[in-house]
């Protein structure tokens, strides 16, 4: 039988090992590979087939909204008039709202982005018998593994 985990790397990855091993799995059952984080920055411009599920015009439109009624409001009383002073509202209200919304994306949301958040960073492995896969799967839960698979090996004859 072959269990699965993921760990972040800390010292609770070398404590899980080491309870392991004191609990009778050998060394060479135990595997633990290490995982490759993505390097690159995350796209702040959605595509066709790529959304991340946040948009830069959100607060644009609503800011379009409300200026394009003040400048209407504001246009009975001007030359212009309310249809051009609630177009220019409207355009200067969405500009805003979209400046509003880059500035927040990239610097705020990037900040919180790199501190909150759990990695998986290390894959651990561990082969043993079937009745020792209670005891290893309590020992990853207990030293805070980010997630536990159990695979059972089935034996085909050829």
């Amino acid at each position: 039988m072959q269990l699965f985990s993921t760990f972040e790397n800390n010292a609770f990855l070398e404590i899980a090992i080491s309870t392991l091993e004191k609990k009778g799995i050998i060394k060479e059952n135990i595997y633990a590979v290490p995982l490759d984080n993505r390097e690159e920055e995350r796209k702040l411009f959605d595509t066709l087939h790529r959304s991340d599920g946040t948009t830069l015009i959100d607060i644009g439109l609503a800011l379009a909204t409300a200026f394009s009624v003040i400048g209407a409001s504001i246009g009975f009383e001007l030359a212009l008039g309310p249809v051009y002073l609630g177009l220019i509202g409207a355009f200067i209200g969405f500009v805003t709202g979209v400046i509003i919304r880059f500035f927040y994306e990239l610097v705020v949301k990037k900040k919180k982005r790199l501190l909150k958040g759990k990695h998986s960073e290390v894959i651990l492995i561990i082969e043993c018998n079937e009745t020792q896969a209670e005891l290893v799967e309590n020992i990853l839960w207990s030293h805070f593994a980010i997630g536990v698979a159990k695979v059972t090996s089935i034996q085909k004859g050829i």
